[in-house]
């Protein structure tokens, strides 16, 4: 029986309800996206490699939001160029005429630059400017919400640049707004770890923008008619940011009534952020990204709210902005993958596209000439290789780098015209090399490998003997020490290049990778996805690295060259050999060094070790 007011109902079949709750997550999905619009633009990935900024931190973001089918290509829409009348409204004549020179740009960046990269700055920050302009007029005439995946130049004064910042792209934005007709007030809230000065002192005497900022340090004075500026120091975390965002944030959206909101979604305040000085988690920076948005786009409130991305540096930035974009899209904040496998997921999905014969083939151009394997056993003497890896032509060798997104990368860094080399004679193993230009006057990349069937018993593997990676256009400065051995800064393509790599062994069939490092840092790069082929060797390396933990690669590389890491039971130097390591692709080779079985002699010989760094001059003498 039932007891009164209760009704009994029969329940649904599971895979009814299964399917009525995917239909309505992506009924409600399509809702929230037609109220986030998207602006991205190419040159968003310009500038140059001398500071810690991720150029592909908004390509990264739309890779993971494509891969999770929350935003499509066709959705992402591209700015325009803004003009000179547009700056102008902003900053002082004399100010963007002085951006023509370098000096100008080098004291802002501390670094020297090339007219290069004196381009790819301006052309980059002037089209972030652009997309900071029009997500402001989706948003406003939208009443929505509009990401720009770039900007947030929230240093940059009416009459001089500072802090990474040439254009201030909020406050053009603002005054672009203005000369269209729009008088409500307006709110920026800038969450950077840095102080948002520019926009600040641009808008002190304009009471119809408050500017709401809180950082690390004061930039400059905070007095201005419109203004919310809190100063928290360093070290601050989770608790100390959002207890303080929910005493004064609300008081000022309320003060305030904004008719638009600007939110300066910075990821330097993450613990990880290569120049930050806060320790938020993610669930910290998550939270607080949520409880803006939420504030301003409530029941009671829909304002509508420009996002730009400010402030983050390093490989991870871009994970803080793809959490909180994938909970604007669709509810739920889904969880980044690494770099290497976002890479190898995007290489994976252009794979498939490839034909096998566009591989292997040479250019129609060429099909009328004859061969080497076509006069084999008709020339004397032995058969020649006439294909890279026994498979690729030159020509799908250049279609692979080309399709990945490779060469792309090259001319964002100044080489407008990449061209390709086989070298397929060479004793220790076929060669392939990258040069920057058709004269084959800047060596970018050289690769020399080969398949072997002996090194991983029952395993067949491509073994790189040889990978250099460099910019010989770029330098070393405050932000780039070099490398033991390195005699040019590095390109930051190891990711991918490594990514590419593993989709030939798949088009082979092949296992893996194998190589051997030959000096610690080049371990440490590549350690995210590979583990060395015997478990003492992983043991030993994982040993270093907790040795090392807290310094820099630079660092940590030469304490290990100079002998100053040493087994304190032992009191002997550890000296690092070029121990073997494998990438594994196939199953087999996954689980013999993924393995239970494998992880578990990992932590016995890990329990045996007991390494340590020591200043030069108490080094122990070496083993014998």
């Amino acid at each position: 029986m039932t007891s009164p007011g209760t009704h009994r109902h029969r329940s649904l079949p599971r895979d009814v309800l299964r399917g009525i709750r995917r239909r309505w997550r992506a009924a409600r999905s399509r809702w929230r996206r037609q109220n986030v619009r998207v602006v991205y633009h190419p040159a968003y990935e310009r500038g140059i490699r001398h500071i810690p900024l991720d150029h592909q931190r908004a390509e990264r973001i739309l890779s993971f939001l494509s891969e999770e089918r929350l935003l499509a290509q066709d959705e992402v829409l591209v700015p325009r160029r803004p003009t000179v009348r547009a700056l102008l409204r902003v900053h002082d004549s004399e100010y963007l005429e002085s951006l023509q020179r370098r000096t100008v740009v080098e004291r802002v960046f501390g670094l020297p630059v090339s007219d290069g990269d004196l381009e790819n700055l301006v052309e980059m920050q002037r089209m972030m400017v652009g997309g900071t302009v029009y997500a402001s007029i989706l948003a406003v005439d939208g009443g929505g919400v509009a990401v720009n995946l770039g900007g947030g130049l929230h240093h940059a004064l009416r009459g001089g640049a500072m802090g990474f910042c040439l254009f201030n792209d909020i406050a053009v934005a603002i005054a672009r707004l203005r000369y269209r007709g729009f008088s409500d007030r307006v709110l920026v809230v800038d969450l950077d770890m840095h102080d948002g000065n520019g926009t600040r002192e641009i808008f002190s005497r304009d009471s119809s923008v408050h500017t709401f900022s809180i950082h690390n340090d004061h930039w400059s004075a905070i007095d201005a008619e419109e203004s919310t500026a809190i100063e928290l120091g360093d070290e601050v975390e989770d608790e100390l940011l959002l207890g303080t965002l929910l005493k004064t944030l609300p008081d000022v959206v309320e003060a305030v009534q904004p008719g638009l909101a600007v939110y300066v979604a910075g990821t330097d305040p993450a613990a990880d952020d290569a120049l930050g000085s806060w320790r938020l988690t993610s669930e910290g920076m998550l939270s607080r990204d949520r409880f803006v948005m939420d504030l301003l786009r409530n029941r009671q409130r829909q304002i509508p709210v420009v996002v730009v991305l400010g402030g983050g540096y390093g490989d991870n930035s871009w994970k803080y902005t793809a959490r909180f974009m994938s909970w604007l899209l669709s509810g739920r904040a889904l969880e980044p993958p690494p770099n290497e496998e976002l890479v190898l997921r995007r290489f994976r999905r252009i794979r498939e596209t490839l034909d096998a014969a566009d591989l292997t083939s040479e250019p129609d151009i060429y099909a009328w000439t004859l061969t080497d394997e076509d006069l084999v056993g008709i020339l004397p003497g032995a058969p020649r290789e006439t294909r890279f890896l026994g498979y690729f032509s030159k020509h799908g060798v250049e279609l692979l780098l080309e399709r990945f997104g490779i060469f792309d990368l090259l001319r964002m860094r100044g080489y407008k015209y990449p061209s390709v080399t086989v070298d397929l004679d060479h004793p220790l193993g076929q060669t392939a090399r990258i040069f920057g230009d058709a004269d084959h006057e800047w060596l970018l990349m050289e690769l020399r490998v080969n398949r072997n069937q002996q090194v991983v018993p029952g395993n067949e593997v491509l073994v790189v003997e040889w990978l250099l990676l460099q910019n010989p256009r770029a330098h070393f400065g405050p932000y780039r020490r070099p490398l033991p051995g390195q005699s040019h800064p590095g390109l930051g393509l190891l990711k991918e290049v490594f990514s590419w790599l593993v989709v030939v062994c798949e088009i082979l069939e092949l296992d893996g990778l194998y190589y051997s490092p030959s000096s610690y840092h080049v371990a440490a790069q590549s350690h995210h996805l590979v583990r060395f082929l015997h478990p003492e060797h992983e043991a030993l390396y994982r040993a270093f690295e907790m040795a090392l933990e807290g310094i820099d690669l630079a660092g940590a590389s030469r304490a290990v060259a100079d002998g100053r890491v040493v087994d304190a039971a032992a009191d002997q130097q550890v000296s690092w050999e070029g121990y073997p390591m494998v990438l594994p692709v196939s199953d087999r080779l996954h689980d013999l060094v993924f393995g239970e079985e494998y992880e578990a002699r990992v932590a016995a010989e890990l329990a045996r070790l007991d390494l340590e760094v020591v200043d030069g001059q108490s080094a122990p003498t070496p083993a014998n």
